[in-house]
């Protein structure tokens, strides 16, 4: 299961590190007056090989808890709250302070705390909590939810595998390729 978890973040990191680079690029050529120090692709890299570390494994984990694809709004429709309150499409400051406690909780926040330290000019700190990026609580958030991920997830792969006999996964495959035809 260690290497399923190692595999499907490979997989789905390159797949977002992809997308990152071509939303970059045509980020660049959109708006101009973009300026992003050398620090600042720096600050890029590493926050977002630590968030892909702290998200992937949680997104392996609860997707193992929902038995019929059906049933992913379940987990979605939360996850869409939780970037509400995380300070990703407005500033965190105008939350109220157990909603930005709540938001501060989670990866989320620090993951958008540590794009928006790369990406936006020293001025913009001004409107985070405290004045400024906090970059040192960007990693020690990060680096703990990757190290929760990663020691959380093979077991409960293993554990939500030997539940399954191959004949139950098979028809569920068989039922799933019906439906596409």
């Amino acid at each position: 299961m260690s290497a399923y978890v190692i595999g499907k973040i490979v997989l789905t990191a390159a797949t977002v590190v992809l997308g990152l680079v071509l939303m970059l690029i045509v980020g660049l050529f959109a708006f101009p007056g973009l300026h992003v120090t050398a620090v600042g692709w720096l600050t890029l890299v590493w926050v977002a090989a630590l968030g892909l570390l702290a998200t992937i494994p949680l997104g392996i984990l609860l997707g193992s808890l929902i038995a019929d694809p059906r049933f992913v709004g379940a987990i979605v429709l939360p996850f869409a709250g939780l970037a509400a309150i995380s300070g990703i499409f407005y500033p965190i400051t105008h939350l109220p302070g157990w909603l930005q406690a709540i938001g501060q909780v989670f990866p989320v926040y620090w993951l958008g705390l540590g794009m928006r330290a790369a990406l936006l000019p020293s001025a913009l700190q001004s409107v985070e909590l405290d004045g400024s990026w906090r970059l040192g609580y960007v990693l020690l958030a990060l680096c703990g939810w990757a190290a929760l991920g990663l020691l959380a997830a093979p077991p409960v792969l293993r554990r939500m595998a030997q539940r399954e006999s191959g004949s139950k996964v098979m028809a569920r495959r068989e039922r799933a390729m019906l439906r596409r035809t």
